[in-house]
């Protein structure tokens, strides 16, 4: 036989074996293995009249955060934000002497700008003092000197790669159908898209729009966000009451950094993954092609995750909410108009009370989480029963009720029986609120087969 490739003995197929690749524990997640449970409330709630389906459902392995999203944690997405913004003005202004390759965390910022070395610690140039006076704007009556929260928006894009494979939007007209026995049809196939820009007057403008398949473009969606949570949500959830303080200090203030970030949108906690997501890919090398982006955790994935490994109602053992020792499982409102006695008033600092069996801490309580999922009365009965998700991304157009997200878990407000980790509650897309915070997953890079893994969650 010609040629100079050797051959196996025997002529046996081997197969071609690429290098392995275990995938590091991201930096404060915990592994929620794969299996089983039993979505959804065993009987219907008497107490509020709510029928919740059950349905058994099984789930793919995850990372997930261990504790909600802190103000520490998204303040550095805000700062992120503004550093960035900083940046860009003073490249435009042609500064010469403000040259850097990285923001304050160490991650580049815009490296197609070409700046060549470290910030360098020194007294700011005139140019740089403009740059950085310009994000910031006086209070008109106290004087006060604060971030000019409508300069800080971020755009970021999401390729979906999931609609992008379904075979009626194929590029190929001929590749739409494998019926050999029908024609193929070169009919255009509309495609919809959501885009953003901004406007002349500094206003985002979100649109969906639809237009004829004409290339990978199609699926690439692009949203602009402002990111600075609403702090004045304390005082609009609760009219007549005094939270002037929370409103001031609790996003700010030092204090408030270990406890879970509120007044967050739906859309502001999926922009948080998106720039999570590339400031973690920025730092890796080719291995970040294996590495799933950050995200929002499905209605089920939640459930699942908080139940523990036993598949508890609560992420605690049993009915109680409390020990022996007479000391609560969760923060919420133990009592009628009694917030405090568990110990809080509001949120609580993440984590001081037990994690459950997965090492994941205030699964119930504390602050209610965004889910990716879009709420339906249906729930579980519209999902499928293999890592089921519903997901709907509503355009500007669309009436205010596809607006609807899931909520999982209850809060600081929220009686016991609505800390239940088959609970379902919901919230507008853009609506924030004092009691709704949320926290990231990461499906894993690699799943493996495990008799370990075959243990049922009931």
């Amino acid at each position: 036989m010609g040629g100079g490739h050797a051959m196996q003995s025997g002529g046996e197929v081997t197969g071609v074996r690429a290098a392995s690749f275990t995938e590091p524990a991201p930096y404060g997640m915990v592994e929620v293995k794969r299996g089983y449970l039993k979505a959804g409330l065993q009987d219907n709630d008497s107490l509020w009249g709510v029928y919740a389906p059950q349905k058994d459902i099984s789930v793919d392995g995850f990372w997930m955060d261990q504790t909600e999203v802190t103000n520490s944690m998204y303040r550095q997405f805000v700062e992120w934000v503004r550093d960035s913004i900083i940046r860009e003005r003073l490249a435009e202004s042609g500064d010469e002497t403000f040259k850097i390759t990285e923001d304050r965390y160490g991650e580049p910022v815009t490296p197609h700008l070409n700046w060549s070395k470290p910030i360098p610690w020194r007294k700011p140039t005139e140019d740089e003092e403009q740059a950085i006076k310009s994000v910031y704007v006086k209070h008109p009556i106290d004087g006060s000197v604060m971030l000019d929260t409508k300069q800080l928006i971020y755009r970021y894009e999401v390729f979906d790669y999931e609609k992008a494979a379904l075979r009626k939007y194929r590029l190929n007209p001929a590749e739409r159908n494998l019926n050999t026995d029908l024609e193929t049809s070169d009919d255009p196939v509309m495609i919809s898209k959501d885009t953003a820009y901004v406007d002349e007057n500094g206003e985002i403008i979100r649109q969906t729009i639809e237009r004829p398949l004409s290339s990978l473009y199609d699926f690439l969606n692009t949203y602009i966000v402002r990111v600075y949570p609403d702090t004045t949500c304390w005082v609009n959830d609760f009219p007549n009451a005094n939270n002037e303080a929370y409103m001031k200090l609790y996003f700010t203030s030092p204090t408030y950094n270990d406890y879970p970030v509120v007044g967050v949108t739906w859309e502001q906690a999926e922009a948080f993954c998106a720039w999570r997501t590339t400031y973690l890919l920025r730092g890796m090398g080719p291995q970040a092609r294996y590495i799933q982006r950050y995200r929002l955790p499905t209605e089920i994935e939640w459930e699942y995750a908080a139940r523990g490994k036993e598949g508890n109602p609560f992420p605690w053992q049993g009915q109680e909410s409390k020990n022996g020792n007479g000391c609560y499982f969760a923060n919420f409102k133990p009592d009628r108009g009694n917030y405090t006695e568990d110990g809080n008033l509001i949120t609580s600092k993440v984590g001081i009370y037990g994690a459950n069996s997965n090492g994941l801490y205030d699964m119930a309580g504390n602050v209610a989480e965004w889910t990716s999922t879009v709420f339906t009365e249906s729930g579980v009965d519209a999902m499928a029963d293999l890592n089921p998700q519903l997901k709907y991304n509503a355009a500007k157009e669309d009436p205010y009720v596809l607006k609807r997200k899931s909520v999982r878990g209850g809060s600081w407000k929220d009686p016991l029986s609505m800390i239940r980790s088959a609970w379902r509650a919901w919230e507008y897309q853009n609506q924030p609120r004092s009691y709704i915070g949320f926290r990231c997953v990461r499906s894993k890079a690699v799943t493996t087969s495990s008799n370990s893994d075959t243990k049922r969650r009931r």
